[in-house]
């Protein structure tokens, strides 16, 4: 099994590249910057991957076209912390380059070497829905995970009829460094979530909004 995941260089991403390398998989993992970890998990590390450059992504992903991919796990992502009376807009178009543009832009350019029974997994965030939105603020992250499983169900419908099943994923309230370490779950057992409903998804349930446990999200 090949597994590629983007972000793989820490938290979330991390995890899960440790976990399918742990369960047999060949994992590729991609990343801006890799660590310590990441170079002694015994995976292929593709460094340089900047999700939010485009017109680097075709060749940075190049590695990548002769591997018959059967998962993909478009995890890359950026948080801020924008509010009604502090913002700024450059921070939230970088939110909506990594979070939503990015995924889409990094599964289009690797289509082509997905596996004609492939997956497709998006990692996104509760935060992105609308009726489970109680508290505001974070309009960059909420607007660019709502742009992102938005997108995902596009590729649902899409890919369908290639035998490529496409899920969209929350992880839960995790402790990663993005969060400052605050959280309800530790990444291994977030990644140990998300293996399991992406073991669960095809093309028959593809499209939805799952939580980690199982869970169906409202949008």
């Amino acid at each position: 099994m090949n597994v590629v995941i983007t972000g793989g260089n820490r938290g979330i991403g991390l995890a899960l590249t440790k976990r399918y390398k742990a369960r047999g998989a060949k994992v590729y993992a991609t990343c801006r910057n890799s660590c310590d970890e990441l170079n002694s998990a015994g995976v292929t590390i593709i460094k340089g991957v900047d999700v939010s450059q485009p017109e680097m992504l075709a060749e940075k992903l190049a590695p990548l076209m002769d591997v018959d991919i059967d998962l993909l796990i478009n995890n890359a992502g950026v948080l801020g912390h924008e509010s009604i009376d502090d913002w700024d807009p450059n921070t939230i178009d970088y939110q909506f380059r990594v979070n939503a543009l990015g995924p889409l832009l990094v599964t289009q350019t690797l289509l082509p070497a997905m596996a004609k029974d492939g997956k497709i997994a998006m990692i996104t965030s509760r935060m992105g829905s609308m009726a489970d939105n109680g508290s505001g603020g974070y309009y960059g992250y909420r607007m660019s995970k709502a742009a992102l499983n938005a997108a995902g169900v596009s590729m649902a419908n899409d890919l369908k009829p290639k035998g490529i099943a496409v899920g969209i994923f929350h992880p839960g309230f995790v402790q990663t460094e993005m969060v400052n370490g605050a959280g309800d779950i530790d990444a291994d057992t977030c990644a140990e979530r998300l293996s399991q409903r992406i073991d669960e998804l095809n093309v028959s349930n593809a499209g939805r909004f799952i939580h980690s446990n199982g869970d169906e999200l409202p949008w």
